[in-house]
């Protein structure tokens, strides 16, 4: 039996780190985005026992050390599943961007082995599971919009974000998520970005007001180190972007937009520019059962 998934990456319409805990994790506020942009997983049940994993990037693991071989190993040695299995990860999503591509992977392979063995877990028990590999794993079960608080493992569903067309780009430079997060200096002045304005725009529908509360706390870090990422900022609002933001730690950034030719008009002038070769257009994401809020 083989399995062909998607996992989708995700964004974050908004970031805020309240404050650093004594287990050297951060408490987090953030508003989370699945988007149309996504790797592509394929599972394949082997009489061979072990896990084997395949990858269309020469620099992935294969190993304990890539999150699909982790959340494969973890179902099938909790429910001592026989034989073996195959992965095949193909991926599109930009690797170590602040979308959650890993974290999606291990998510679509945790959904996968529960339909492929006939696990009949819930979609809260695989979330239970998932936060044991990482914080944005429970998430991407998840999909859709969603408040995540905590380190990211509390999340609420939230109503639909407005759609709109969204440009993502990628520059080509790697940004340590540890350095970030050891480098933000939390003070009385801190200037936190505007969550409440971003969760009352989502709930009235409104695209430009949530576009405008639209903050993330890390590129306090982020764009004096490198510029590049100011640069795309700026690049996205000069060709109509509503706004445009960081995405996690970075160095992803995306810009919302109105109308798709002022986000292909700004797609041209990053890759005219040469600010970054990763550049996609895509949309959000929308579970097809309505998300209570």
């Amino acid at each position: 039996m083989e399995l062909n998934l998607k996992a989708l990456a995700k964004i974050n319409l908004g970031l805020d780190v309240l404050r650093r805990r004594e287990d050297g994790y951060h408490e987090v506020r953030m508003v989370m985005q699945t988007i149309h942009l996504y790797d592509r997983i394929s599972l394949r049940k082997t009489r061979q026992p072990g896990i084997r994993v395949r990858t269309n990037l020469y620099y992935l693991p294969t190993n304990e050390n890539n999150l699909v071989y982790r959340a494969a190993k973890l179902l099938m040695d909790e429910f001592d599943l026989p034989g073996g299995l195959w992965i095949d990860l193909k991926k599109y999503i930009p690797v170590a961007a602040g979308m959650a591509g890993g974290s999606s992977d291990a998510a679509a392979v945790l959904f996968g082995l529960n339909r492929m063995y006939g696990l009949r877990l819930s979609r809260e028990a695989l979330m239970e599971r998932g936060v044991q590999i990482g914080a944005d794993v429970p998430y991407c079960l998840l999909r859709g919009t969603a408040l995540a608080e905590g380190i990211g493992e509390k999340l609420t569903p939230l109503l639909p974000a407005p759609k709109c067309p969204l440009l993502i780009a990628k520059p080509p430079i790697a940004v340590s998520t540890r350095m970030v997060y050891e480098n933000l200096k939390l003070t009385e002045d801190t200037v936190h970005p505007d969550l409440d304005g971003v969760l009352a725009a989502i709930e009235r529908g409104d695209l430009r007001a949530m576009a405008a509360s639209m903050g993330n706390i890390l590129e306090q870090v982020t764009c004096g180190r490198y510029p590049v990422i100011s640069e795309l900022k700026e690049t996205m609002k000069q060709q109509g972007a509503l706004n445009a933001l960081m995405s996690g730690s970075g160095p992803t950034v995306f810009g919302l937009f109105e109308e798709k030719a002022q986000a292909k008009a700004a797609m041209r002038a990053i890759q005219e520019q040469g600010l970054a070769k990763q550049v996609y257009l895509t949309d959000m994401y929308h579970n097809r059962r309505r998300q209570e809020a």
